[in-house]
């Protein structure tokens, strides 16, 4: 079982994650306080963090640097970071994220970036 912990606040995110990942084997996990994800992901033991470009006052860069910061020398779990606009993808890759993809990316790029794989550029 890959267990995913979804941070985002948005309602049609929230729904088209949950769409996307929803197969036997995937369970999502939502999370809605950017500033408590990488302390909730640690804790619960998420294989896998999926990041909101656009998440409360924190964002999704600063999430992902957290999650890095929290393995404190361990392996770090990895990130992907739904973007909204393909020029954001420079951030993302800067922020440490292992993946992150287009929102409007299909569903089996979304499946491939949690289950590792590298999804996007």
């Amino acid at each position: 079982m890959t267990t995913v912990l979804l941070v985002a606040d948005h309602r049609s995110t929230i729904d088209r994650v949950h769409a996307s990942l929803s197969e036997p084997g995937l369970e999502v996990v939502d999370h809605h306080d950017p500033r408590t994800a990488a302390e909730t992901a640690y804790a619960i033991g998420v294989d896998a963090v999926l990041v909101d470009m656009q998440v409360g006052a924190m964002g999704a860069m600063a999430v992902a640097r957290d999650v890095r910061a929290f393995a404190r020398g361990s392996e770090p779990i990895p990130v992907t970071i739904l973007l909204d606009r393909e020029a954001d993808s420079f951030l993302a890759g800067r922020s440490g994220a292992r993946n992150w993809l287009l929102k409007s990316a299909p569903a089996s790029q979304l499946r491939a970036a949690v289950s590792g794989s590298r999804a996007a550029s």
